[in-house]
């Protein structure tokens, strides 16, 4: 069920994060008024909210994927934006009208 909402200040498609959606939502803002340390250079702002699989190993991991991803497909550079990720909890997430505790059998 991961989440990922990425604001940029260049333009992008959202077949770049190359996800099936039957899995993952995205949603690409674009805005060309996002500043970063002043400027309105190239960057980034991006959330990603998923159920059971962020630690602090993991997300270096993920910060260094997704670091190289912003340069190679996007021409951003690495310090030009934060990765907010966040694990709120399977009973704070809610699906078909009950939450992920329900659904997995547990808090």
């Amino acid at each position: 069920m991961p989440y990922l909402e990425l604001m940029v200040n260049i333009q992008v498609g959202a077949e770049i994060l190359g996800k099936p959606e039957a899995y993952i939502t995205t949603s690409i803002t674009y805005n060309k008024t996002l500043t970063f340390a002043g400027t309105l250079d190239p960057a980034f702002a991006l959330t990603i909210i998923s159920l059971g699989n962020l630690s602090a190993e993991k997300n270096e991991r993920y910060s260094a994927a997704l670091a190289q991803f912003f340069k190679d497909k996007l021409g951003i550079a690495s310090d030009r934006g934060y990765i907010n990720f966040h694990d709120p909890g399977n009973g704070y997430l809610g699906f078909k009208g009950t939450t992920f505790a329900t659904i997995f059998g547990k808090a």
